[in-house]
């Protein structure tokens, strides 16, 4: 179970890497070994600003569709358009290749509601 140190989790199952006031945000690879193959991410929210909790999309994997939560608040500002064409990147490379939004964070404080590394693997041991 790959949960880089560098990064924030959800108990959601998304990270969060920060870069200034820059947020990108995927799913884990704990969350995507636990879907399956994923098959189809839509993120119809680009340009919206969202609240934590809120849904900003969904991922269809073989069996099943499952909401993606903000792990926190802001305003979307990119998309990564290249899952329209190769979903199956979020399976491959969740913390690179497979992420799924950026956006520019509205309270920087709603980073500590977030769950550190050891957090995180406490939650999916549990």
């Amino acid at each position: 179970m790959n949960i880089p140190s560098d990064l924030l989790y959800s108990k959601d199952h998304e990270w969060v890497k920060v870069e200034g006031e820059i947020a990108t945000i995927g799913i884990t690879d704990f969350a995507q070994q636990e879907l399956g193959d994923i098959v189809y991410v839509e993120i119809e929210t680009e340009g919206d600003s969202l609240a934590a909790e809120a849904v900003f999309g969904t991922v269809e994997a073989v069996k099943t569709v499952s909401d993606l939560f903000m792990p926190i608040g802001g305003d979307i500002t990119e998309f990564n358009a290249a899952l329209e064409d190769t979903p199956e990147a979020v399976n491959e490379d969740p913390y690179n290749k497979g992420w799924m939004i950026k956006l520019k964070m509205e309270d920087p404080g709603q980073l500590n509601n977030l769950l550190s590394p050891d957090q995180y693997k406490e939650l999916i041991q549990a």
